[in-house]
């Protein structure tokens, strides 16, 4: 299993390592994620056109950090937010872990960060993959009513985070949903 440690604490989450089924080849639990991103921006459709796509823009430190533990094998849910129907849409898997977000320092992006050294970029991106769309979007709604989410950062009054880690348990249980 990983270490968090490293990672900024997230208010009353905690992981839980997959099931044997979700190993990754150096032996280690495979983490599963949620990712958000509004489908006027980025949309699961979009994601499943281009196949494999670079997940930029994050810009939240503790956001960021979670992206900085994903790994290559790692599965992540793709969330549709800001819209008229918000919830989880889809599974990607992480098939490159990061490195520094070209965005930060393109002039022309809405993701540009003049303060972000080049040297040691604040920013980073990682690469997903398309996994899978579901049937039906798992609205917000539905996933709050639900007793097995209600550790879910997704669901916590106040959560806004645009990346968030799943435990194994919820995992299964959005699946099972899906």
């Amino acid at each position: 299993m990983r270490s968090w440690e490293h990672l900024h604490s997230y208010k009353d989450w905690q992981w839980s390592a997959a099931s044997p089924d979700k190993q990754q080849a150096n032996g280690d639990a495979m983490a599963t994620w949620l990712l958000k991103s509004e489908p006027s921006v980025f949309s699961i459709d979009d994601l499943q056109q281009r196949g494999t796509a670079l997940w930029d823009g994050v810009r939240n430190y503790q956001a960021r950090n979670f992206l900085r533990a994903m790994q290559a094998g790692d599965e992540a849910l793709f969330y549709h937010s800001s819209c008229a129907e918000p919830g989880i849409v889809g599974r990607m898997t992480i098939v490159r872990t990061a490195y520094p977000d070209p965005t930060q320092f393109n002039p022309d992006s809405p993701y540009f960060d003049p303060k972000s050294p080049a040297d040691t970029p604040r920013w980073d991106s990682v690469d997903v993959c398309f996994a899978g769309k579901f049937s039906r979007v798992l609205t917000l709604a539905e996933l709050k009513a639900v007793p097995a989410l209600a550790g879910l950062a997704l669901v916590q009054k106040g959560s806004r985070l645009s990346v968030m880690p799943v435990s194994a348990a919820e995992w299964k249980t959005i699946l099972k949903m899906a």
